[in-house]
């Protein structure tokens, strides 16, 4: 045997040892789904110094789109998913029904919650600043990672007071009527479809998107993480039961997969399943499923949904309730955007710091999954690319936020709506038979 040959035979050897030792260990349990809370008012054109805010609010959004990017698997850290709840931009450009919605004889009235009418002066800030703002945060991890986008009420192109229902200060909650607000209606997905729609450059050709519903409005995707593969399905706003249709048809074609569910509106602050009082779309389009509704003939009616993310409430709730297969679904709102530290500290003797809406000051929602056997969980952050911290790491994060969205609250339980561990106590048992 030739020195070559020896040497030869040695390297044929450590190479198939390393291949070995590759193939015997097991896939890396630990993954982190990031969840994008409404960004309306980061992308709110009144929100930057063209109008005369004291920075550019897009900015913190473009910092957390940035710190999403550095974490993604695809640059060795653990992002493996990325789902958006809904409300990406702030301002609806139309205040009369959408022509869909207008030739089923739907008509709007004034509203005093409608702050300002449609105008072109309005519409060119939508197609202008908003949107553009938003599909560049968005780009930032274009292809390169399993991403969902939701509607919320913002992202609608028509946003108009029902006639048949319409303010009335002296009408009381029921007898078909939300409330003395009258119902506000959305409607009309164009601008969303040609932003984020199924055709668009964040969707189309990913292998990972394995469906879509009216172009988009609704979507699925199939990601890997944990030595898993995993189901999402996204809504829009209180879904019909041809959106529910199509997923329940999504589901059997990916039949066991553990599924997540995002929608804009579903949980309340209270951790209570409900509509706002002033977008109860199902009391004037009984055709739509409230989040009860969807509830009851979707989520608990399917085993493997274990896990429903909304926003559109201001704050932070939890819930969990067994499904009809007696299995527990996890139910989170996430929801910052009222937030506004970083106002306050570019602006500390600004007479509009009492009453300024939020932008939100970067808070996000990391979900930290640990699908090791026998220890299966997920511990939930809530992080601020803004001030490069999670909650609990800050002495005055009670302070700064909870009299506005938990004033019951001690300052611990508090920090315990955005700092905590989900037991995924049935999870091995309950998907042990699921494709991989």
């Amino acid at each position: 045997m030739t020195r070559t040959q020896g040497i030869r035979i040695v390297v044929a050897a450590l190479l198939s040892c390393l291949a070995a030792t590759s193939r015997a260990q097991p896939p890396d349990a630990r993954f982190t789904v990031a969840v994008i809370p409404d960004t309306q008012n980061y992308i709110d054109f009144h929100n930057q110094r063209a109008e005369g805010f004291p920075f550019d609010a897009r900015e913190i959004f473009f910092g957390q789109m940035g710190y999403v990017e550095r974490h993604l698997r695809v640059n060795g850290g653990a992002i493996a998913f990325v789902s958006a709840v809904g409300d990406v931009w702030q301002h609806s450009p139309d205040d009369k029904p959408d022509p869909q919605s207008a030739a089923r004889g739907l008509r709007a009235v004034a509203s005093p919650i409608l702050e300002q009418a449609a105008s072109p002066a309005l519409k060119d800030q939508v197609l202008n600043v908003e949107l553009p703002a938003a599909v560049a945060g968005y780009r930032m991890i274009a292809g390169k990672t399993p991403l969902s986008l939701v509607p919320g009420n913002h992202d609608y192109d028509s946003v108009w007071t029902d006639a048949r229902f319409p303010p009335d200060p002296a009408a009381q909650i029921g007898a078909g009527r939300p409330s003395g607000l009258g119902v506000i209606l959305v409607g009309g997905l164009d601008l969303w479809r040609r932003s984020f729609g199924s055709e668009s450059q964040f969707f189309k050709g990913q292998r990972w998107y394995v469906s879509s519903f009216r172009q988009g409005a609704d979507s699925a995707v199939v990601f890997a993480a944990g030595g898993r593969r995993f189901l999402h399905l996204g809504f829009e706003m209180q879904p019909d039961d041809a959106t529910l249709a199509w997923a329940q048809g999504v589901i059997a074609r990916f039949k066991g997969l553990p599924t997540i569910v995002t929608l804009h509106q579903y949980l309340k602050p209270d951790a209570t399943r409900g509509a706002d009082p002033m977008l109860q779309l199902s009391v004037a389009e009984p055709w739509r499923n409230d989040p009860q509704a969807l509830w009851t003939k979707f989520i608990s009616a399917n085993d493997q949904i274990f896990l429903v993310l909304n926003g559109h409430e201001e704050g932070a709730a939890r819930r969990v309730d067994l499904n009809r297969y007696g299995h527990k679904v996890y139910q989170l709102l996430s929801d910052y955007q009222e937030r506004r530290q970083s106002f306050r500290d570019v602006a500390p003797g600004d007479p509009r710091t009492g009453h300024f809406p939020g932008v939100g000051d970067g808070w996000m929602r990391l979900m930290d999954f640990d699908l090791t056997p026998g220890r299966e969980q997920v511990h939930v952050r809530t992080y601020s690319t803004h001030y490069h911290a999670e909650a609990r790491d800050l002495p005055q994060y009670a302070r700064w936020y909870k009299s506005l969205e938990h004033p019951e609250m001690t300052d611990d339980q508090f920090l315990d709506q955005d700092d905590f561990t989900i037991a995924l106590d049935d999870f091995a048992k309950r998907f042990a038979l699921a494709p991989r």
